[in-house]
């Protein structure tokens, strides 16, 4: 029945600085950006990978996600990486502050998690 992810939401307090952070800190690529004046809301379609999509909303006022300590529902967002280290390395070199490297006691897998402008906590999962 489902097939793959096809796409994540998030919604952002300061469009313009997650826009730019998810484009440029992150590589992202805009496909699409649009204004909906009817609700005040902009919306940018970022490519992930071919057929995978975030979409990024701005609202007026929205209230901020509850994240520590871990509320209910989306946890986190992960990305698969070929090498965490190098992608820290590059991260580190755009400013974004990663937490320490760890391995995944069940796969052996080696991660790190870095916050978004909204703290929202992103996963880098070695695939």
């Amino acid at each position: 029945m489902l097939k793959a992810i096809h796409h994540v939401a998030l919604i952002c307090s300061d469009y313009e600085r997650s826009r730019d952070f998810y484009s440029k800190t992150l590589g992202l690529r805009i496909v699409r950006e649009v204004y909906r004046q009817g609700r005040q809301s902009w919306k940018c379609d970022l490519e992930v990978s071919p057929g995978v999509a975030l979409e990024l909303f701005s609202f007026p006022s929205p209230p901020p996600r509850p994240s520590r300590p871990e509320a209910q529902g989306l946890r986190h967002l992960a990305f698969a990486v070929d090498s965490v280290a190098d992608a820290v390395r590059e991260l580190s070199g755009r400013g974004v502050t990663c937490e320490p490297i760890r391995v995944d006691e069940y796969t052996g897998r080696r991660f790190t998690f870095f916050a978004d402008p909204d703290d929202l906590p992103i996963e880098l999962y070695e695939a």
